[in-house]
């Protein structure tokens, strides 16, 4: 055991963070090695976890008695300090095990997390959980060569295309919009280039120019899409899920309901764990989807039912069927899905691509606009290289 080396794994605790680094940490485990995932008392409260060849350990980040996060300097500043102290706690505790750790892998929205880690003498890896393209253009805002509010209305960018202010991060042309959470991705920048590695949810034939532009500057590796590789390569036979979930999930209602339905018959809408759809926007997709005359399975949070019409699920009982959460990846993969309503979040994005599911794109925020124009770029240019 103490030949073995070992990884520990700190994602930031939001369910589009902590999938893909779970994943990576799973594909890291399957090689043989040690791997450890940190998560936090707030998250840690909300989990649905399940067996899994990663060990979890949880932190305290200040928030013990499950208080709701704000995402205000005020919050982040609270959550820096206890987990810069209670993961230098885990790592010293952990150094005097049988087998130590050598490598921390943190989310790139803790950069701070390197500093933990130099001092108490391990390797540090940041791991982006966005596209290199939408990395790229927070690090031309972070170094003053993009300067915000933009001013032109066309912007150019090394190895990226002409882009349109609307092309841009919803945080960079509407300034003012979530300061505290613009700050935290501009100082995904602070000090990156200092970790021994930088690793992209991505795959290089998505975006290539820029891949290979941020390869020739930094230690980047691209390891995506990190999705369960029962439904992607399939080397790992038992990674058939996420294994962890902050939400539970209708899974029988879901299935039992898309195994009535025809081929390519149901549209599956989704706008993910963060997202919030104003009332007037979420009942005119509500009539959208009830005139549309085609079935429709919708993903509504608990948060957010109260902006639902009254008469939405009365007058779609036959068509459709509305849920509080549901296995995407188990949605995506059934034949009776032909068509993917999305906010453009990088996970629901990949997975959609990796199984070849239409996508109807409505972004949001943060990079979502960037991150639909990534994927239509790219499915424009993959479709001129075969003459289509």
């Amino acid at each position: 055991m103490g030949s073995r080396t070992h990884v520990m794994v700190i994602p930031f605790p939001i369910q589009g963070h902590i999938n893909p680094m779970l994943q990576f940490a799973k594909r890291l485990a399957s090689k043989g090695i040690s791997v450890t995932l940190v998560t936090t008392t707030s998250a840690s409260k909300s989990m649905q976890v399940q067996a899994s060849s990663v060990r979890i350990e949880v932190i305290s980040d200040g928030f013990n008695e499950g208080d709701k996060a704000d995402y205000s300097d005020a919050y982040f500043e609270h959550f820096k300090a206890a987990v810069s102290q209670s993961l230098g706690e885990l790592i010293e505790k952990q150094n005097s095990s049988a087998c130590p750790p050598k490598v921390l892998v943190y989310d790139s929205a803790m950069p701070w997390a390197l500093d933990v880690a130099r001092r108490l003498g391990l390797y540090g890896a940041s791991f982006f959980t966005q596209t290199c393209s939408v990395s790229s253009i927070y690090y031309h805002v972070h170094h003053g060569s993009l300067k915000t509010p933009t001013v032109d209305s066309m912007v150019s960018l090394p190895s990226m295309p002409l882009l349109s202010t609307n092309d841009l991060p919803s945080f960079v042309y509407e300034m003012g919009s979530y300061p505290a959470l613009f700050n935290i991705v501009l100082m995904q920048f602070s000090n990156f280039e200092k970790a021994d590695w930088i690793f992209f949810n991505t795959f290089d034939k998505l975006e290539e120019k820029v891949v290979n532009w941020m390869a020739s500057q930094w230690p980047i590796k691209i390891i995506g899409p990190t999705i369960p590789s029962m439904y992607l390569d399939k080397r790992l036979k038992d990674d058939k899920d996420y294994s962890l979930s902050l939400f539970k999930p209708d899974a029988a209602a879901c299935m039992n309901w898309l195994n009535n339905k025809q081929i390519g018959s149901v549209v599956y809408v989704s706008f993910g764990s963060l997202a919030n759809l104003g009332e007037e926007q979420m009942e005119e997709l509500a009539y959208g989807l009830m005139r549309s005359n085609n079935y429709f399975l919708w993903v509504v949070r608990a948060s957010e039912e109260s902006k639902l019409p009254s008469n939405l699920k009365a007058e779609t009982s036959e068509k459709g069927l509305v849920v509080n959460w549901c296995p995407q990846l188990e949605v995506l993969s059934h034949q009776a899905v032909g068509c993917f309503m999305t906010h453009c979040g990088w996970n629901s994005t990949l997975e959609a691509l990796s199984l070849g599911v239409p996508m109807v794109a409505i972004p949001q925020w943060d990079g979502s606009n960037n991150k639909c124009k990534v994927c239509c770029g790219c499915v424009a240019s993959w479709g001129s290289s075969e003459g289509e």
